[in-house]
């Protein structure tokens, strides 16, 4: 879509056509839809929001209804001595992953396959008038088939005629971001069942340093360890960081390199705070892991981010339900992206699962 375009696309404008099953006045989505899903090759269940609105505008999610007659959930934007500029957007965990890096893999269609190297040619000496021993490069791939993420945000038409805020730009937000979240957290610690990605920390080949039988407090020799985990492996290559939550770096902060003393402090106060290495500190990452007798273990994660792969299938798919709220007047939206999570090379990455932060 042109820039001009996605500045004229109205997901409101969508989102009520669908609901009134009446597309005459929203002509411009309509074909978006129908684009997005020629491009799949498959109809939309409900009607397809193209990437580009997504990502020039601004993905199982959590309900939220937003209704008009009730404070916390909507009526706080209804027109009063509304300072609409002053909007308090819920607060939500940071999202690191494309962040930290990692590849993103937009409009994919059907299953995905990457080709990856396993295996390098020889080299071998030998002596006069001795043949060379063939060798080759040895590969397999890397596939993502796409699964299914989806969330709900009700909206009553009281709230939706009477909010004196952008109701366009919240709603698209919070029917993205609810997505994105999941997705973000997926790529950490997906567990590959229950229709799920596998995320980083689930792939065979990734590198652990556990600390204790019941975890233990992260030392500085536990975060060499991290690095030296992918460096023997000839990964510590790219957009090298560490991804932990705010626990940690906590923990860190006040936790001495050395033993007994109050110099230096693991966690730096600069921007490159753990051992000359970009860190990120988001809530998606675990603090609440087991181990032994251990609760509330936290999860540190450091590896080559270019190395992860998040495959997003074309289009975010919108149905509108305008029955299920139909006594109230509300209604109900449903939105599900399709996605996948892969890493390229395993030995990229290495993690603790087992930190106490305490």
């Amino acid at each position: 879509m042109s820039d001009t375009e996605v500045r004229q696309y109205s997901l409101a404008r969508a989102i009520m056509a669908a609901a009134d099953r009446d597309w005459s006045k929203a002509g411009l989505e309509k074909a978006a839809s129908d684009a997005v899903a020629a491009q799949r090759k498959a109809p939309a269940q409900g009607f397809y929001v193209p990437n580009d609105v997504l990502t020039k505008q601004g993905a199982a999610g959590e309900r939220r209804d937003l209704l008009a007659g009730t404070p916390s959930a909507g009526g706080y934007t209804i027109q009063t001595d509304l300072l609409a500029g002053s909007f308090i957007e819920v607060l939500r965990n940071r999202l690191t992953l494309q962040q930290a890096g990692a590849t993103f893999l937009a409009g994919l269609q059907g299953n995905v396959a990457i080709p990856r190297q396993t295996g390098g040619a020889s080299a071998f000496w030998v002596g006069e008038n001795v043949a060379l021993t063939a060798s080759q490069q040895a590969f397999d791939q890397v596939t993502m088939t796409p699964k299914t993420v989806g969330g709900v945000v009700q909206m009553s038409r009281k709230m939706l005629s009477q909010s004196s805020l952008d109701v366009e730009a919240m709603v698209r937000n919070d029917i993205t971001q609810i997505l994105a979240l999941e997705i973000d957290r997926a790529g950490f610690h997906g567990s590959g069942a229950s229709n799920q990605p596998l995320g980083i920390v689930g792939q065979s080949g990734v590198g652990v340093v556990a600390l204790g039988t019941n975890g233990a407090v992260p030392t500085w020799a536990n975060i060499v360890a991290l690095e030296t985990a992918i460096a023997q492996s000839n990964a510590d290559v790219g957009r090298i960081a560490y991804i932990t939550n705010a626990k940690v770096r906590g923990k860190l902060k006040g936790t001495p390199k050395v033993a007994g003393t109050n110099d230096t402090m693991i966690w730096q106060g600069n921007d490159t705070p753990l051992n000359g290495y970009a860190a990120y500190v988001t809530n998606q990452i675990r603090s609440d892991a087991t181990k032994g007798s251990g609760t509330n273990l936290s999860y540190i994660l450091h590896g080559n981010f270019q190395d992860a792969f998040v495959g997003l299938w074309s289009g975010l798919d919108i149905m509108v339900d305008p029955y299920a709220g139909a006594l109230t007047g509300a209604l109900r939206v449903v939105s599900m992206q399709d996605c996948d999570v892969a890493v390229r090379h395993p030995e990229s990455f290495s993690f603790i699962p087992d930190a106490i932060t305490v």
